[in-house]
Order: structure tokens, then sequence, then C-alpha cells
């Protein structure tokens, strides 16, 4: 492999400290007027975990991982990490790489799936920081939507499997499996992929391959961090209300399982581990959470194996089940006709 290409993690990035919390709000919110009284109620969620996202300890945890994979697998590419809304910035890494001499590089997101805010955004912020550092930043070119791979899949499927075991004896065989992810605006759903209402779709899939590695064949799909204007409509239903309804059906135990997030990051560990744990336990449901891919191998050996499948020039990028012009054509994920204001979106 040419000794000019990189590899680049792009994440969202998060606050590491009190004082960061409500600067790093104001740069996710920045040009959507969200008042800081509402950003005032969102840092809350933060300061009950120290002022600190875990997203940046997992970046870096991440990024250690695949620097690992990447040695014991001859994938000869320095690896990066940048993020959108915070330190490390992406204009600050990219223009770390050009010093170093990366003319390209391979980006990779956290973030698996098609929308405006799940993809187009990441290679909206790539294109400004570029035109931050200047001629010499390097080319980019960003792995397209990975949810369907067998390293995606597997990952979320054994993080089930153990969700599944850690309920008590009597009731392993019968728990109501429920997926998460993040609601985004109703007409940016209606936008996403090139023929629109991608990310739905994805999800589903992604649900259906999963509970079929767990040999169930009913499921849930439901969202959480609902964010903006209540007059804007967002996907439901919301997870509260899903359990809600479980409850009054007489389902005795539910395991969540957050396909729409790669990391145990705030809207993880606050908005399922806190807020839709307090649902469960008023309920008088048993509820236990999956864990989130993170480093588990096959995740880290998926991101490996895109890396070099994209480096080699395979058309499909290493994602099988799709050609390559099938996703992140030109002008696909649009924004939508109403705007989204998500103060908490991937931290």
């Amino acid at each position: 492999m040419s000794t000019d290409a990189a590899f680049l993690l792009v994440s969202f990035g998060g606050p590491e400290g009190p004082d960061d919390v409500m600067p790093f709000l104001r740069n996710v919110t920045a040009g959507r007027n969200v008042q800081d009284d509402r950003l005032a109620a969102v840092a809350e969620h933060y300061y009950l975990f120290g002022g600190v996202s875990p997203i940046n300890a997992h970046c870096r945890e991440l990024t250690a991982a695949i620097e690992k994979d990447f040695a014991e697998n001859g994938i000869g590419l320095p690896v990066y990490w940048g993020n959108r809304n915070w330190h490390p910035y992406l204009a600050d890494t990219l223009r770390q790489m050009a010093t170093d001499g990366v003319t390209r590089a391979i980006a990779f997101a956290t973030s698996a799936y098609s929308s405006y805010s799940s993809c187009r955004q990441y290679l909206e912020d790539i294109d400004r920081a570029r035109a931050v550092v200047g001629e010499n930043a390097p080319r980019i070119v960003k792995i397209r939507p990975y949810y369907r791979h067998p390293g995606f899949i597997a990952a979320f499927t054994a993080a089930a499997a153990r969700a599944v075991s850690s309920l008590p004896q009597a009731m392993r065989a019968t728990p109501d499996l429920v997926f998460t992810a993040h609601s985004i605006p109703r007409s940016m759903a209606a936008a996403s992929g090139p023929a629109g209402g991608a990310y739905q779709a994805q999800l589903a899939e992604v649900a259906r391959l999963v509970a079929a590695g767990l040999g169930i064949s009913t499921w849930r799909l439901a969202y959480q961090s609902r964010s903006g204007p209540p007059a804007v409509p967002w996907l439901e239903p919301d997870i509260s209300a899903c359990l809600t309804e479980l409850a009054q059906a007489g389902s005795q135990a539910v395991v969540i399982v957050p396909i729409g997030f790669v990391s145990d990051h705030m809207e993880v560990i606050y908005d399922l581990d806190v807020e839709a744990a307090q649902t469960a336990r008023d309920l008088g449901l048993r509820m236990a959470r999956a864990a989130t891919p993170g480093t588990d191998p096959h995740f880290v050996a998926m991101i490996s194996s895109l890396a070099a499948a994209f480096e080699s020039g395979e058309p499909a990028a290493g994602v099988p089940g799709g050609e390559a012009a099938s996703l992140c054509q030109s002008g696909c994920c649009a924004r939508g006709s109403q705007p989204a204001s998500r103060p908490g979106n991937g931290t």
C-alpha cells in the first residue's frame, strides 16, 4: 500500500470535563437556533457523569485496536482520528496528516446507517475541514454505510445473547426483544438513501438479522433521544412508549439492543441505562441492555476488512449485499424539510 495513504476514524466528539459541556453543545447546535436553556437541560445528563461523554475514550480504545489489527493483518495504513464537534477536531487532524505527508485517506465514520445526520453530514464536515486546511489537505473517501456487514451483525448478536443470559433463568426463554436507534425527523428519514426511506429499512434489516441469530422471530424497533421542536414529527415509537405497551401486554422481561450506536456514549448510558431503565422498573419489567460493538473483535476485524477492500479498489468497498452505486450517491440523504436540533446526537 502507498505510504502516502492513511486511515481516518471520524467521530462525533464529546466533552471530557464539566467545563467542556456547554461549549461542546453549542458546537453541535451551531446555526440551529437552540436556546441555552434547552442546552442547559441536556448538559445535566453529562454532569450526572462528571461532565464526561464516554465517546472520546472509546475512540482512543478503538484507534488502538485498529492499529493492532492492521499490524497483525499487514495493512500498512497509519491511523488518525478526528472529531466533528470536539477535540481532536477534524481540521486539526487533517492538518497533521498533511504535515506527515498523507495525500489521501479512507474515512470510517462511527455511524453505520444512511441519513443526513448519520452519513451526509459527516461528508459535509470532512469537506469543511479540508477547506480549512487548504490545498495541502489530503483527499478523503468515506467508507459507505456498513450496517449489513457480517462483523457488525455478529458483534450485536453476541452482545444480545449475553444480555439474554444475564436475565434470571426463568425469563431467558421468553424475553421481548427491542432494538433501538436515534430518532430523526420524519422528513429526514424520508430523504435517506438514494431512493428515500433507507434509514428505517436498514435498521429493520439489522434487527431481523440479529434476532435470527438468536433464534427469535418476533421483535420490535423503537427510537430514542428525540430532540427538537415538539411540532416537528420524529420517528416513533419512543422506547418508553414501547416499554409501556409491552408491560400492558403482560411482558415480564425485555432485552434492549441499541443497534443505532457503535459505542456506549451518552445517549446510551443516559437515555437507556438511566431513563429507559427507570421506566422499566416503574412498569415492573426486568430489563437487560446489550452492549454496543465498542472494540468487539468482530467489529474491529470488520473495519480492517473494509479498509483493506477499499484500498485494494474492490467496487463495493467490502460491504456485502450491494453494488457501490447503491448508496452515497450525489444528493442522497438530504436534510429534509424540517430543521433537526439534536444537541446530544452521537455523543
